[in-house]
């Protein structure tokens, strides 16, 4: 019998089995345990005391970023954490028959691979790019591409920075291109990158932008750096394209739409995401075999009616669910 769900926030699920496990809460509850799938702010509760459950990496990653998790534990009775292909020690929990996904990829991507979906009764599954419209790339042909604009770039004499969020995406970017010589890091990603070598992930050990400018490395063109996601109009970009006529690349999964301008803020825009996009959170679904699946973070409307057009019992998991118990 699969234990019952319901929404307790805008963010936060409780999961009602042999005991109360709160999924992603915005604050940590002391009456049963608060599983939190990964680091990336908006999935660290804010404030409360309790058990906190999460991978080891998630709970070292938080306290690199002034979030300190007291009361942790890396497993539970009853309960199983799945690796979510999401960024570094992100899961996705199992438990009482219900999976849910917190921020998922089921592809493999760079030093991460992709999520196994195990089967259940019940899915709760992010649907953050849950529109036909988001297909993206295959990696192999994302690394491709970038590499020969880099080339390119090279040959002309221009240096060129790769854009993504700061815990994620410049990991993977500091991975998937840092072949490249010389390179260098923004400084706002040099310890994330330092705490991912000493949990294993074998990125190149470089300085950052400030102490490359300082010795004049800057000027000696051409170069790659790898920075966080920022707009154009930011100080450090208006200098690096000033000063050393740089080139911009942005990576986003919201890159290609022609609805979400944010996507496109650099000279070149690449369609990466380290979510599952719509095809994949489809072959997420029939993997699962999920009786019910119930649509959370994203396009959940949407989705949730995409899913029952190819026959699933799918519905959005809003406030109006909070009196449907499976």
């Amino acid at each position: 019998m699969a234990g019952r769900v319901e929404l307790v926030s805008s963010r936060g699920v409780r999961l009602l089995g042999e005991s109360i496990t709160y999924l992603d809460p915005k604050k940590i509850r002391s009456d049963g345990i608060n599983f939190v799938s990964h680091a990336h702010m908006d999935h660290l509760p804010s404030g409360g005391s309790g058990t906190v459950l999460s991978s080891t990496e998630t709970r070292a990653i938080a306290d690199l970023r002034g979030y300190k998790i007291d009361e942790h534990a890396d497993s539970a009775s009853g309960v199983t954490l799945v690796d979510s292909g999401h960024i570094l020690g992100s899961r996705s929990l199992l438990a009482d028959g219900v999976f849910y996904t917190g921020d998922i990829c089921i592809r493999n991507r760079g030093f991460l691979r992709g999520a196994r979906v195990p089967k259940c009764s019940v899915l709760i599954t992010e649907c953050t790019f849950g529109l036909p419209e988001f297909v993206f790339p295959p990696t192999q042909k994302i690394m491709a591409f970038v590499n020969q604009i880099i080339s390119d770039m090279y040959a002309r004499g221009k240096p060129i920075i790769l854009m993504g969020h700061r815990l994620g995406k410049a990991q993977m970017l500091s991975y998937m291109f840092g072949h490249w010589d010389p390179i260098y890091y923004h400084d706002d990603i040099i310890g994330l990158n330092d705490l991912h070598r000493t949990l294993g992930i074998p990125l190149k050990d470089v300085i950052g932008h400030t102490e490359a400018e300082r010795q004049g490395l800057l000027d000696k063109q051409p170069w790659v750096m790898i920075a966080p996601a920022m707009s154009a109009s930011s100080p450090f970009v208006q200098r690096m394209k000033s000063r050393y006529n740089a080139i911009t690349v942005g990576f986003s999964g919201w890159a290609k739409s022609s609805r979400f301008a944010f996507g496109r803020r650099c000279d070149i825009s690449v369609p990466m995401s380290d979510h599952c996009d719509f095809n994949e959170l489809v072959q997420l679904a029939v993997d699962s075999q999920a009786e019910k699946i119930y649509t959370i973070h994203g396009f959940v409307t949407e989705f949730a009616a995409s899913l029952q057009k190819l026959g699933f019992d799918a519905q959005p998991l809003s406030k109006s669910s909070l009196d449907k118990y499976l």
